[in-house]
């Protein structure tokens, strides 16, 4: 058997038996005793609290509470599960605080110098995101065990401003965590097909006695995408827009989910890209006009339009205000 395979053994042993000596384990694996001692201070190594007891009724034995933890981490291991979740929990997790009961318990179970490590780590690493209300939080609680039992949910849904409240009867199939924002991915029976729903509109929800199947193989990454990103199929639909900027200007621009999608060339000054012209006629042009004079739209002359068409309602919005 391998290292590995023997080391797990070995830690199966100790949790089951309660107390072996190393002839004893060496026996069970058919290994040598010199050989049990080497994976015994491989396992101490990696955080596990073996307790060795001297004299004729001595041997290994487990600390009392690792019998609840069956498995242990490696440095690396433990740093990544510290940074994942402190991640995890600054950035809205629903079950944070089962999470950092989590992380308690992996911190408990590791040696003094482990314990350094991990928080030497997690000092210099943060997450800054807004605080979601407990409220929202108790929503996704709620929302993800429907999707993993796959029961069905009565929401009043918020859809905008100005309209009223609706009642939806959803099966979700998903969660999406998409800039600073949650959502789920369902199939609602009022519209009759999959949509996308923004958790923080959805003002109550309630469990159903209905179950649903979830379709074979299905994405709620890949449906909520395939709802920003322009087909790549119909690509004579797509519009050209080309622009010339400094060079950081131009980067940022890359770096945008939207404009990175649609990237045909870049050059040290300019880049060109194919975008949907709905996304023209709504967010792109606001979005643009967050560079200022960085940038400079050199086609189309739609995109141009829309640029001037708003910064001249901002300039009349601010002028009017100014003379009350």
């Amino acid at each position: 058997m391998s290292k590995m395979v023997n080391m797990l053994s070995i830690l199966w042993l100790l949790k089951t038996r309660k107390q072996l000596t190393a002839k004893e384990l060496a026996e069970e694996l058919e290994i040598s005793i010199r050989t049990v001692y080497r994976y015994i201070d491989a396992l101490c190594a990696s955080g596990v609290p073996i307790i060795a007891d001297a004299g004729h009724n001595g041997g290994y034995s487990l600390l009392n509470e690792f019998t609840k933890a069956p498995l242990f981490f490696n440095l690396d291991e433990q740093k990544a599960l510290a940074h994942a979740a402190k991640f995890a929990i600054d950035a809205g997790y629903p079950f944070s605080e089962t999470l950092d009961e989590a992380i308690s318990k992996l911190k408990m179970y590791t040696n003094e110098e482990q314990l350094n490590h991990i928080n030497r780590h997690l000092r210099g690493f943060e997450v800054i995101h807004p605080t979601i209300e407990s409220a929202l939080k108790s929503i996704l609680q709620e929302l993800e065990i429907a999707v993993a039992e796959s029961y069905r949910l009565v929401i009043v849904y918020h859809k905008d401003r100005g309209i009223e409240p609706q009642l939806r009867h959803i099966d979700p199939y998903g969660l999406v965590y998409w800039k600073g924002k949650w959502y789920t991915v369902a199939y609602c029976h009022l519209r009759e097909e999959i949509r996308s729903f923004r958790i923080d509109r959805i003002q109550s929800l309630s469990r159903t006695d209905k179950k649903f199947d979830r379709p074979l193989e299905f994405s709620a990454r890949s449906f909520f995408l395939k709802g920003l990103l322009p087909d790549p199929n119909q690509q004579e639909k797509l519009i050209s827009i080309r622009i010339k900027g400094n060079v950081h200007a131009l980067d940022d621009l890359c770096q945008h989910w939207l404009f990175n999608h649609g990237l045909i060339e870049r050059k040290n000054d300019q880049a060109l890209f194919k975008v949907d012209k709905e996304s023209i006629h709504s967010f792109v042009p606001h979005f643009l006009l967050s560079f200022g004079k960085s940038i400079t739209i050199l086609e189309p002359t739609l995109l141009q339009e829309k640029l001037a068409t708003i910064s001249f309602e901002l300039f009349n919005h601010y002028q009017n205000t100014s003379l009350h």
